[in-house]
């Protein structure tokens, strides 16, 4: 067993819970947890007869909720109270406008689709992460807020494995956490704990990043490291050694790959960030968002399935001016460096991007008081709301430059084309090539669908 210290992450959310939390695993080497057992469930499904397909997924999840009023679905027209700070600005695409704090969007809007009829209709933190993260919310609150399904990512993962060997297939950017639970919301759950997400760790805008200093197992039987810089020699020297004793010819299939991944070049070259030129990284934005984008980018291009980013800090009840106008400028550079990165390297078509959150904010601003006197917390800001959203979708195979669905005139339902959460998972499904009847056993030993409701969304294809 090894256990890693979160740090100093993201702030307390309106809930109260700290944002500082371990992470404690079981694993034999570089977090390659039971991944034998992975590539013989991908070996099945091949064996099926599923449809292969080499296209991944990137999660930009805003963790704290994103108000859609403030960013794709704004309401130049409605009262004051409801339309909000910043006007919106035209995109490239005729009929599609963002927020003046998204300028770089604006200009690639061709690139992506907005769902803008998104709901699943509650305020709670837990029940919505739930909803957006595994399609289901039921059970799930703040009062009771362990995970009870498992990630869209541990699912396809588990299905899938990774697009190219030595690489892991599902990975979080610096790490998994869902409304302050780690992994929370990504995580394996029922699945088991090998189909959690390998987390990076770290800050990838520091000089000298590098993946967490892992643990190796007894299992292994290698000397002990004295330090990080020791950890890749001693990789190399590792797989020398068992080269040399002919254990690697009886190592099994699944057994050989799993040890492919610990100790070959591609993980370790995927990793390095700094490989990137100059030019790149100063895209996508020199601070610890763009550059976890950035690595994202660069995990799916080597060969991972699915990559999620965390990006903390969107709970604003108050002062929703300094916090938009500190985050959104981020968002606005990363997107763009994303989808121009993806486009010119000729990726588009195989890595679909994600953009939301556990849910938006309410259409109606507040007085900024929390409570007090009028204005007293900043600027007015805007409470939870589940009952209308936002998606973002694009890549992969998902058609760019589409609005999906309408919310009425002060933003507070869907007025046509409603969606549900089963939509996104069923039409990232679609993009990956998993089948959404796929079952897995719950701890109850019941077979459970992958997904329960909803279907493709048809229009961004």
């Amino acid at each position: 067993m090894f256990r890693i210290d979160a740090g100093r992450v993201s702030p307390k959310y309106c809930d109260g819970r700290s944002r500082r939390s371990f992470l404690q695993l079981g694993v034999a080497g570089m977090a390659a947890v039971s991944l034998p057992q992975l590539l013989r469930v991908q070996a099945a499904s091949a064996a099926a007869g599923q449809p292969k397909k080499d296209t991944s997924v990137i999660l930009l999840w805003l963790d704290g909720g994103p108000g859609h009023m403030d960013m794709y679905d704004m309401k130049p027209e409605a009262p004051a109270e409801y339309r909000g700070i910043w006007t919106p600005i035209k995109t490239n695409v005729p009929g599609m406008e963002v927020t003046e704090l998204l300028p770089l969007q604006a200009k690639i809007a061709d690139k992506f689709s907005v769902v803008r009829s998104l709901h699943h209709d509650t305020g709670d933190h837990f029940t919505g992460g739930h909803w957006m993260l595994t399609g289901r919310g039921a059970g799930v609150s703040g009062a009771s807020n362990t995970g009870k399904y498992p990630f869209i990512g541990s699912i396809a993962t588990k299905v899938l494995g990774p697009r190219q060997q030595g690489m892991p297939a599902h990975v979080a950017v610096p790490y998994a956490m869902s409304i302050g639970i780690r992994p929370g919301y990504f995580g394996g759950n029922y699945l088991g704990s090998q189909d959690n997400p390998f987390e990076t760790e770290g800050d990838p805008n520091t000089e000298k990043f590098q993946v967490s200093n892992l643990a190796i197992a007894n299992a292994l039987t290698v000397e002990r490291l004295d330090d990080r810089r020791n950890l890749l020699t001693h990789f190399d020297k590792l797989r020398r050694e068992v080269d040399r004793s002919g254990k690697l010819d009886a190592m099994g299939k699944f057994e050989r790959q799993a040890y492919e991944m610990v100790t070959g070049e591609k993980a370790r070259k995927a990793f390095d960030i700094s490989a990137e030129p100059k030019e790149i990284r100063d895209r996508y934005g020199r601070n610890s968002w763009g550059q976890s984008t950035l690595l994202a980018r660069r995990l799916v291009e080597a060969g991972s399935t699915f990559v999620s980013c965390h990006f903390g800090g969107w709970d604003h009840h108050w002062d929703l001016k300094a916090g938009m106008e500190r985050y959104l400028p981020q968002i606005d550079q990363l997107v763009y460096g994303l989808f121009t990165d993806l486009a010119e390297k000729g990726l588009y078509d195989k890595v679909c991007v994600v953009l939301c959150g556990e849910f938006s904010r309410t259409p109606r601003m507040n007085d900024g008081g929390n409570g007090g006197a009028p204005m007293s917390q900043g600027t007015p800001g805007r409470d939870h709301w589940g009952n209308s959203m936002f998606c973002l979708l694009g890549g992969g195979g998902v058609k760019g430059g589409r609005l999906v669905g309408s919310t009425n005139r002060l933003g507070e339902v869907p007025q046509d084309n409603p969606l549900r959460p089963g939509d996104i998972h069923h039409t990232l499904y679609r993009v990956l090539g998993v089948d959404p009847n796929t079952s897995f056993l719950d701890h109850s030993g019941r077979p459970v669908p992958a997904i329960d409701h909803g279907g493709v969304i048809q229009e961004l294809f």
